[in-house]
């Protein structure tokens, strides 16, 4: 169990499954989890699907609970939050031409920043921005579009264990919890969550499936 140490009224919960079974069958057996546990209901009650534009929704006793969903692989991560809108996302660390694909989809000073990295840790930075960019997107309902990578990030530093605001949204925060060597995670949370508190709220992650 990972977590980001900063206090707030709500909890980010992210369930991340390795499995080599269906995909879809793993994604709607962690959507029932998160369902069971932050509705307060069993699993047998918990309904989830997906909305005609791709995003996911859970539901238990007539109340709607908040998540998203990301996979990458044999990895499946599904986020939840009680109070506000989340997003999550994921990808495996990975060698990458991480300058050349900057400069073609990020912002310069993002771009900036990268280059003045030394050469081997570029390629996780590229990921730690790229998937903070695709986790506020999903926070906010839009993905990627309309200049989705191009939308500011706190860049990744010392602070990577909080959720932070994202440049231009007091409504938005996106941090990176730790969960596991090979995987980059990012969650971002919006709306009463990301204004409840000015540490934002914390995130905690189980590296587990079943």
């Amino acid at each position: 169990m990972g977590e980001l140490t900063v206090s707030g009224r709500d909890t980010v919960h992210v369930w991340v499954c390795r499995t080599a079974g269906g995909r879809p069958e793993a994604v709607d057996r962690l959507l029932r989890r998160a369902g069971s546990a932050l509705l307060g209901r069993a699993e047998s009650e918990v309904t989830a699907g997906r909305r005609p534009d791709g995003r996911p929704w859970v539901r238990a006793a007539g109340a709607d609970l908040p998540v998203s969903v990301s996979h990458d692989g044999g990895v499946v991560v599904v986020a939840a939050c009680r109070a506000g809108t989340v997003g999550v996302d994921v990808e495996r660390r990975r060698a990458l031409p991480a300058v050349a694909l900057a400069r073609r989809w990020y912002a310069p000073p993002e771009l900036a920043w990268l280059r003045g990295l030394p050469e081997p840790a570029r390629a996780e930075a590229f990921l730690l921005l790229w998937t903070a960019k695709e986790a506020v997107g999903k926070a906010l309902g839009r993905g990627l579009r309309d200049g989705g990578l191009r939308r500011p990030m706190p860049l990744p530093g010392q602070a990577r264990g909080l959720l932070r605001p994202v440049p231009g949204r007091d409504d938005v925060r996106v941090g990176h919890p730790v969960c596991g060597g090979d995987l980059v995670l990012a969650v971002a949370v919006g709306g009463v969550a990301a204004r409840a508190d000015p540490g934002g709220p914390r995130v905690a992650v189980s590296v587990r499936c079943g």
